[in-house]
């Protein structure tokens, strides 16, 4: 923390200095003296070396000799208080000058008392800066014997309280954020790699503390870990983002794939002993909003789709035909709900298409051309199913490029639909047909609260199509 005197400041030892009596050392080990003797294989100017080390200490350091009078002082010494070595070396004790004369006797006693005492005393004065204000500081001091083994003085290592506290106040945080924080952290290398964990980062990682050091964050996160990397990147050569980001990431655990949401924030770590900026890695706090968001993402559907339905039903009522009221309809329901929907109503004992969106492209819902055809469904199909329970029926070939055209081939359906939901239409009791929605397989498969959403749309594709087979009738 500072900086001592030069050469000179050894001279004022006296005529003891030859027979071990000199200088307390600046060693944390009480038994090494200062001067040429503590250091075995100096050079003969042993005090030249005495100086460098002081100069190069991070404490501010003052020594005494047995009678009190001070011996060394450092250049931190100088910082905190304002007084020279050349003004310091010298003195007996602090009386008068670097502490108030009401105060001097009880400092000096402390502070000596250490001579006698085994190891480190801690203690804090009010000190007095050369400019007349006062500072607070937290002093540690220990004895220094002589050559003899008899007690030669004291060395007395001090720095502001408020320094020392905002330092153990640092400390008392990192080790809470790696130990018992509601959050994640993890710190890792330049090469991306874990170096800690705390535990609630090793909980929502899936693993121990220990076994996820060292190992590529690759194997931890199956999918967003591209994004995760590109983030860690930019805080190492750019500096920490100005606000938190949200990553969606897919995680492998011994229960499977998870995918999750986390609230990240990132911090770059440098060392603080360099004086140009040498990066240790990164600082990644993050928190888990999965919850929240898939609720706030299930809000913002259910309303756009309350939206649709709105919307729908306006346009349908300015329909003089009801069928065409019913495709109307469908066309709303497909908007970010899927990408094909069929039409097919019972024709005695049969299901005959009656109208469906374009196979080879998107498009709106038409009658078929030329009229109802029958749908040649195989036993068991999906369709089928749903008019014998009079309910829905979800199925899916899977999701990815993995799925074969002929799934959905096989039941007559668009070569990329990949999910499937099959909703009965019903209406004054009597089962009019069934509908089919079908989503390729770059989206996620139907869902429960997909299937409420269609047994709605059903509910009024049903009512229009009751409606035009009543007024066909008549």
């Amino acid at each position: 923390m500072g900086v001592p005197r030069s050469r000179g400041a050894t001279d004022e030892l006296g005529p003891d200095e030859d027979s071990g009596g000199g200088p307390p050392g600046c060693s944390g080990d009480p038994g090494v003296p200062f001067g040429e003797d503590a250091i075995p294989g100096a050079p003969s100017d042993g005090s030249e070396l005495l100086a460098a080390l002081l100069d190069g200490m991070d404490a501010a350091l003052c020594a005494f000799d047995a009678a009190g009078t001070v011996t060394h002082w450092n250049r931190e010494a100088e910082r905190v208080l304002g007084w020279s070595a050349d003004e310091a070396v010298g003195r007996s004790g602090f009386a008068g000058w670097a502490v108030r004369r009401a105060d001097a006797d009880e400092v000096r006693a402390r502070l000596m008392s250490a001579m006698d005492a085994p190891g480190r005393q801690v203690h804090e004065f009010a000190l007095l800066r050369k400019d007349g204000g006062r500072v607070l500081v937290r002093t540690q001091s220990a004895g220094v014997r002589g050559a003899d083994g008899k007690p030669a003085g004291v060395y007395c290592a001090f720095s502001e309280v408020h320094a020392q506290i905002d330092l153990e106040r640092a400390i008392a945080l990192s080790e809470a954020l790696l130990e018992d924080a509601s959050w994640g952290v993890v710190l890792v290398d330049v090469d991306l790699r874990p170096t800690v964990v705390n535990a609630h980062a090793a909980r929502a990682l899936g693993g121990s503390r220990t076994a996820l050091l060292g190992r590529p964050l690759g194997e931890l996160v199956v999918q967003g870990v591209e994004e995760l990397e590109a983030a860690l990147h930019h805080v190492l050569a750019d500096g920490a983002p100005s606000a938190p980001a949200e990553l969606w990431v897919t995680l492998r655990t011994a229960e499977g794939e998870r995918r999750r949401c986390w609230r990240s924030g990132f911090l770059r770590l440098a060392s603080p002993l360099t004086e140009e900026p040498v990066p240790l890695g990164v600082g990644w706090l993050f928190q888990d909003v999965t919850a929240a968001r898939l609720a706030e993402q299930e809000a913002d559907r259910l309303r756009f789709r309350t939206s649709q339905l709105h919307r729908a039903a306006r346009t349908a009522s300015e329909c003089e035909d009801p069928m065409e009221a019913a495709t109307s309809l469908l066309d709303f329901a497909l908007a970010g709900f899927a990408d094909h929907v069929l039409v097919d109503l019972v024709a005695g004992e049969r299901l005959v298409r009656t109208a469906a969106t374009p196979f080879d492209a998107p498009g709106p819902c038409l009658p078929v051309a030329g009229g109802s055809i029958p749908a040649r469904y195989a036993p068991g199909h999906p369709a089928l199913q749903s008019v014998e329970r009079t309910g829905t029926v979800r199925t899916s070939a899977g999701a990815g490029a993995a799925v074969s055209p002929a799934w959905a081939v096989e039941r007559r359906w668009p070569r990329d639909a990949a999910h499937a939901l099959c909703a009965v239409l019903r209406s004054r009791g009597r089962t009019l047909g069934v509908l089919t929605f079908l989503r390729a397989a770059n989206r996620v498969a139907f869902e429960r609260s997909d299937a409420a959403y269609a047994e709605t749309v059903a509910a009024r594709v049903a009512g229009a199509v009751d409606l035009a087979r009543q007024l066909s009738r008549e």
